[in-house]
């Protein structure tokens, strides 16, 4: 009975698991020329940088790519509204959650004076971070 219970239990999760995109080992996801603590200026241009894997636009499935996705002021990835569950949802689009769908490697945003909270997470061809997720450390930058 447990054998029994087992299978149809995986049978169940295969979906679910289907839907995972693996991450390369090692991959890191960075800020260039951007860091903890710094004070800037507003508008603000941020390069997003990429070790361990290629970026591909949002809707193209290759192997050990991904898009940017730019979290702002929100709490880190899992922390926010849904938790852990973020790690396994597609990233929501609006003002603290901006996408790179495009391919895109940097972008120009407006911050209004004063302290802010950034992260860059790395989506998969359906927005959904990989497993395990790749993701920036969150940095706080102060607009003057």
């Amino acid at each position: 009975m447990r054998s029994l219970l087992f299978a149809a239990a995986l049978v169940m999760a295969a979906p679910a698991l289907a839907q995972d995109t693996p991450s390369a080992e090692g991959t890191e996801l960075y800020f260039i020329g951007l860091e903890d603590g710094d004070t800037v200026s507003s508008p603000l241009t941020i390069y997003f940088g990429l070790r361990g894997m290629g970026v591909a636009p949002a809707g193209i499935e290759v192997d050990n790519t991904g898009h940017h996705h730019l979290l702002v002021n929100r709490p880190p990835l899992g922390e926010g509204f849904f938790g852990e569950e973020e790690f396994e949802l597609a990233l929501p689009t609006d003002e603290n959650h901006r996408h790179f769908g495009g391919g895109q490697t940097q972008m120009t945003l407006e911050l209004p004076p004063g302290d802010h909270t950034l992260q860059l997470v790395l989506g998969d061809h359906g927005h959904v971070p990989h497993n395990p997720p790749v993701v920036s450390e969150v940095i706080t930058v102060t607009v003057e």
